[in-house]
């Protein structure tokens, strides 16, 4: 690991990060979270790319968006009219999707040109770290049929695009349980939340190879009841090993009792 780790600090230039993203309405709020994510957007050079790895496209295959001008999709309901009104107009990069392919193999990843778009796991974040919409983005799947050693892997493929100057953004959440949310316990979370939580980031910040590990966690059935906001941590997790580096927390936090909102860079 300290050899790969010198390496990684010269050679790779454009490292991944994970946001918790938690509710939609941190789209048009300015909280905390939403701060720290403008800070990473201002803090580096703007990406040639954004390849987002978000929880809210989960299906039973393999795929990145490879059309010109992606839509925003509204993938929720119940939240205010202002919500369903914002816009993340990105143009798409076809030519990084090509590049997604090649680095995927030997898994099979489709070109999507119709069917998706930009879902909230994504705009939700990138319209608070580039408010400007000026950097292309396209979006992986995360395959549903897979296990997640699975997803391990194919973060480690994908880790050349950080010498490709794409930013990979990986958007889910370490604790997810909308079954168990306490709207009275803003800023809170319940001990479950916390032990799970402290679990992940002993692993992100000292032995990512554990990360699939955390699926045999005492709290994992509570904290990722569905694994889909947990799978984007794990493509971290297999990108950064393979780099070289272990994942630094940028921000922890808890909100309802049942959602993580912690934030992992790479790196210092």
């Amino acid at each position: 690991m300290v050899e790969r780790e010198a390496t990684a600090k010269t050679t790779y230039g454009t490292l991944p990060v994970f946001f918790g993203h938690g509710s939609p309405m941190n789209a048009i709020e300015q909280n905390q979270y939403t701060q720290v994510w403008r800070e990473f957007g201002l803090s580096r050079p703007k990406p040639r790319a954004v390849l987002a790895i978000s929880a809210h496209w989960y299906t039973n295959a393999t795929m990145v968006t490879a059309m010109q001008s992606p839509r925003t999709i509204h993938d929720f309901y119940g939240f205010p009219t202002e919500l369903f009104e914002v816009e993340y107009p990105v143009k798409g990069d076809p030519e990084t999707a090509l590049k997604v392919i090649e680095h995927a193999r030997p898994t099979v990843v489709d070109p999507d040109m119709t069917s998706w778009g930009i879902d909230h796991g994504t705009w939700s974040v990138l319209r608070h770290v580039f408010p400007l919409a000026d950097v292309p983005v396209l979006q992986l799947s995360i395959d549903a049929t897979k296990a997640m050693s699975h997803h391990f892997e194919q973060g480690r493929r994908l880790a050349p695009l950080a010498e490709e100057d794409v930013l990979v953004v990986c958007s889910g959440n370490v604790v997810h349980n909308l079954r168990r949310i306490d709207f009275s316990l803003p800023g809170e979370g319940f001990d479950w939340a916390h032990k799970f939580n402290e679990a992940a980031l002993g692993i992100m910040t000292t032995d990512l190879l554990k990360v699939v590990d955390l699926s045999k966690h005492h709290d994992f059935a509570l904290a990722a009841p569905t694994p889909e906001h947990f799978l984007p941590l794990v493509y971290l997790a297999g990108m950064l090993y393979e780099i070289g580096l272990n994942a630094t927390p940028i921000i922890d936090g808890y909100e309802y009792g049942s959602l993580s909102m912690t934030a992992f860079s790479a790196g210092t």
